[in-house]
């Protein structure tokens, strides 16, 4: 009912998870703006942190950076970020790029975690960029994974796309031919790890899960207005050891 990354699940005090459309007992689960507390208390079970709150944003489809020192919405912005232990991040996507970034320190222990909400207008506005900025150096190792989003194959644009998208990162890695002529296929997964890469996070685990094609998951394009919205959250314990 949640799935995880290898690379974060490695991590010792550290807590995640990336949702789907089940729930509780297989039940259908919807986490955008109408979910209850109940859901998000399932949620923070599940990602190891029973009775967690959640810190939220307005997403916006923009490059704005919030800091959480507290639970609830934090206002506008597609990045959120806390070195506050016990506190759990959610971003959350129907076809969009979810990205979870982890600070470890020189033992090996989580001090500060972000969840990054990045659809195609995000990485143009360049919110992977600011979050890395606003998270700074790291003492030790940063981590990342790129979370379910719709795949290349599944994602048709038009010009507005690439030209926005080219403007931010290289077209030989996000462009692919299209099917039909004027259009494209995008691979918004490349394109948020190339941005990774390129703030210095040299670990990172790409989820080959296509919102689109798995119906498990999300999708707006697929379900349109109908659509509800998967989570991908992180947090950490204080103090545990390596």
């Amino acid at each position: 009912m949640v799935r995880r990354s290898a690379l974060l699940q490695a991590v010792p005090g550290l807590a995640h998870a990336l949702t789907t459309r089940r729930g509780p007992d297989g039940a259908s689960l919807d986490l955008g703006a109408g979910a209850s507390p109940a859901a998000w208390a399932w949620v923070a079970t599940q990602a190891g942190l029973p009775g967690a709150p959640v810190a939220l944003l307005s997403q916006v489809h923009g490059a704005g950076v919030c800091v959480a020192t507290g639970p609830g919405l934090q206002g506008e912005g597609d990045a959120v970020i806390t070195r506050q232990p016990g506190l759990l991040l959610a971003v959350r996507v129907a076809d969009c790029v979810p990205v979870l970034v982890v600070d470890l320190d020189e033992r090996g222990r989580p001090v500060q975690v972000a969840a990054i909400h990045a659809g195609w207008r995000g990485l143009v506005a360049g919110v992977i960029p600011a979050a890395l900025g606003a998270m700074g150096p790291t003492g030790g190792r940063r981590l990342a994974v790129v979370g379910p989003c719709i795949g290349a194959d599944a994602y048709e644009v038009g010009a507005e796309v690439v030209e926005g998208l080219g403007s931010r990162v290289p077209l030989q890695i996000f462009l692919q031919p299209g099917r039909r002529a004027g259009r494209w296929q995008a691979d918004l997964r490349a394109a948020a790890a190339w941005q990774l890469r390129q703030g210095g996070v040299v670990e990172s685990e790409l989820r080959p899960d296509c919102t689109f094609s798995d119906p498990d998951l999300h999708s707006h394009r697929r379900d349109g207005a109908a659509s509800g919205r998967i989570a991908a959250v992180v947090g950490f314990v204080a103090g545990t050891p390596c």
